[in-house]
């Protein structure tokens, strides 16, 4: 059958979907569809479904969740070194570490044409399983829900990351319009606009997490995007909104041992509220070699070891004597991990990434370890900066301390709203530690200059609070879009 192809090169934007399995991530994209096929083809629940798999799919990819975003994310903070060995480069993981890149370094493309490929089929489901009158209602309400949910949460990636950005919102026609669409960077304002008004939808659309069950576990549920919305509030600075929607999200609570959270075992656990699902294994739809990556390196190892904690976390960690989190966010030399594994005195860095270690990892490309990437403990931290910034720092020590006393710390000595400010951003340094956050967190909250001097880093100010817009993109939009001051 022939089939029609929507095309444009830098954004990926191609009409992509998924064959269906019992597992909504058991599938990989197979095929182009026409849309003449659509009714025939999918007119049914498998059929919607599938538009959504597509979804969750690409988060699985190379250019989405692994190399690049460990690099963009993780290698550029305080709280990581690139890692591996000297003379390995990992294409440009030495210049995101000496904070030296530019328009033309390779991660800021991948990272940015992963999300908005994943933006195209989040705005394919939303288009195309509104049609499928076949499939029943309430299960498309809630695919819609997810949809939502999913492009909300690229775009905050997106938005973080680059700044202005171009909102595109629906399947790309090869219009002039449409290209305007593609190639014009909106404000962060209107993004973050679109953001909760997408997230806002997913919540009427969604249900709680107790919902789901069997193959169904790990979907975007109700908690998640009332998480993700106080989370897109905080960096807004709109601390009341942070607070009402931190009290909604309901359900969920504090792993009681920190460590369990990261075990294979601790997945979808109690206080997970949104993972990046990844199996693994022959067959299995596994994150394309995230734990790999991370993995230590050398005589003894089982990875190419990038990505390893710095100095400055461990001695952060230290300073608190908060050995629990330590020993459960960094693997040592010569230790053994909790499936007895023994770390050898051989390997190349005296430190690795324990929150990515997958203890089922057999060599196999791709991870089985989960993305943690919305946590209870997290909900808890944003309320208590919330209220602190409210005026109500002795409420914000009690959901500051509820964290502290989880990791084995007593109660937070600080009284005054500067101290319960400081006291609130080192503990979501040594609590998310190695989740993605730690680079963005310091340029929300404005120490990203102080915290990269420290760590022998040079943070320009009114440059690097945003990262390049890739050069490809400047050059495809020709004029409509300019590049990011400084670069």
């Amino acid at each position: 059958m022939k089939k029609t192809i929507i095309l444009l090169s830098i954004l990926s934007l191609t009409l992509v979907n998924q064959s269906c399995s019992n597992d909504y991530l058991d599938t990989k994209p197979t095929e182009q569809i026409a849309i003449e096929d659509l009714l025939n083809e999918y007119n049914n629940n498998e059929g919607a479904e599938s538009f959504v798999t597509a979804i969750y799919s690409k988060y699985l990819d190379w250019n989405i969740s692994s190399f690049a975003w460990i690099g963009v994310s993780s290698i550029t903070s305080d709280d990581a070194d690139k890692g591996s060995s000297p003379g390995d480069s990992g294409s440009d993981k030495d210049v995101l570490d000496a904070l030296t890149f530019s328009s033309t370094t390779p991660s800021f493309q991948d990272v940015w044409e992963g999300h908005y490929q994943a933006i195209n089929r989040a705005n394919q489901a939303l288009k195309y399983i509104p049609l499928l009158d076949k499939a029943d209602a309430s299960l498309k309400n809630r695919l819609l829900g997810e949809a939502k949910f999913l492009r909300a949460f690229s775009y905050f990636i997106l938005v973080r990351s680059y700044g202005d950005l171009p909102l595109v919102d629906k399947v790309f026609e090869n219009t002039e319009d449409d290209r305007a669409m593609v190639f014009t960077r909106r404000s962060k304002a209107d993004i973050y606009a679109f953001i909760e008004k997408d997230l806002q939808e997913a919540i009427d659309a969604l249900p709680d997490k107790s919902a789901y069950s069997g193959n169904n576990i790990g979907r975007a549920s109700k908690g998640a995007a009332n998480a993700l919305l106080a989370k897109v509030f905080l960096y807004e600075k709109k601390w009341q909104q942070v607070v009402d929607k931190c009290d909604q999200v309901v359900g969920y609570s504090l792993t009681p041992n920190f460590q369990d959270i990261y075990k294979i075992s601790g997945e979808n656990n109690s206080e997970s509220i949104f993972e990046i699902q990844g199996k693994g294994g022959p067959g299995q739809p596994g994150i394309q070699q995230y734990s790999q990556v991370q993995g230590a390196r050398g005589a003894g190892g089982w990875g190419w070891g990038f990505n390893t904690p710095s100095q400055s976390l461990v001695d952060a960690f230290n300073v608190e004597g908060d050995t629990e989190r330590r020993d459960a966010t960094i693997i040592f030399k010569s230790s053994t991990l909790y499936d007895g594994r023994v770390v050898p005195s051989t390997v190349e860095n005296n430190y690795y990434n324990y929150k990515a270690y997958s203890s089922a990892y057999t060599g196999d490309d791709d991870s089985d370890a989960n993305i943690r990437y919305l946590r209870y403990s997290e909900v808890l931290l944003m309320k208590a900066e919330a209220l602190n910034e409210l005026g109500q720092t002795s409420n914000a020590a009690t959901y500051l301390n509820q964290v502290r006393n989880r990791a084995g710390l007593a109660n937070t000595t600080a009284n005054t709203q500067i101290e319960m400010r400081n006291a609130i951003y080192k503990e979501r340094r040594l609590e998310l530690a190695m989740e993605h956050d730690r680079w963005f967190d310091l340029v929300r909250t404005g120490q990203a200059q102080a915290a990269m001097a420290a760590n022998g880093k040079v943070f320009k100010v009114g440059i690097h609070e945003v990262f390049p817009v890739p050069n490809k993109f400047i050059l495809e939009a020709k004029g409509l879009a300019t590049q990011n001051h400084g670069y």
